[in-house]
């Protein structure tokens, strides 16, 4: 019996490692739906940053990564973000990045960001987040964005119709 215990345990242990974080921890939506929505999509396998949390510090502090494909990022992005993509990814394109560099990864709600940065991780990055509701939430807190010019926009691309019910702001343009 105690060894059967003893298995439980360590077996709790690593699951509650490979979280990243425990259920309480995670940061949450601005809408409860939306939350319910990004829990179902997420594994939970690359920390999480929250929305409010990456807007009240120094985003040059990051290396901001937009995993979302062209199109997406040129209507708008968080400013200072590099488009890397999700389709074709490319690793090379990291190659002079520091692996101690704090990283944050977001896309439209967080999935595609998540498996980008299991690849990061899968390539030695140390310092990787997920930026949880990604665009969307950052759109729907009315945090600033800005199109491939630089210039701000109130635009948001919503990947397609049926995601765009998750942009929730009234003040935004949804994109499609």
């Amino acid at each position: 019996m105690n060894q059967y215990l003893s298995i439980l345990f360590f077996c709790l242990i690593f699951l509650a490692s490979c979280q990243g974080q425990t259920i309480q921890d995670r940061p949450t939506c601005s809408d409860e739906a939306f939350d319910k929505s990004v829990n179902n999509w997420l594994n939970f396998t690359v920390p999480l940053k929250g929305v409010k949390d990456l807007s009240k510090e120094n985003l040059k502090n990051y290396l901001i990564l937009d995993a979302r494909e062209e199109n997406e990022f040129k209507v708008s992005h968080i400013e200072g973000a590099k488009h890397i993509g999700y389709d074709k990814f490319s690793i090379k394109a990291l190659d002079e990045v520091d692996k101690e560099r704090a990283i944050v990864v977001y896309c439209s709600i967080g999935y595609r960001s998540e498996k980008i940065g299991e690849k990061l991780q899968e390539a030695g990055f140390k310092n990787v987040y997920n930026l949880y509701g990604s665009i969307f939430e950052w759109a729907n807190q009315g945090l600033p964005l800005v199109d491939d010019k630089g210039e701000k926009t109130n635009k948001v691309h919503t990947y397609n119709r049926k995601w765009s019910k998750w942009v929730l702001n009234k003040d935004y343009e949804k994109i499609w």
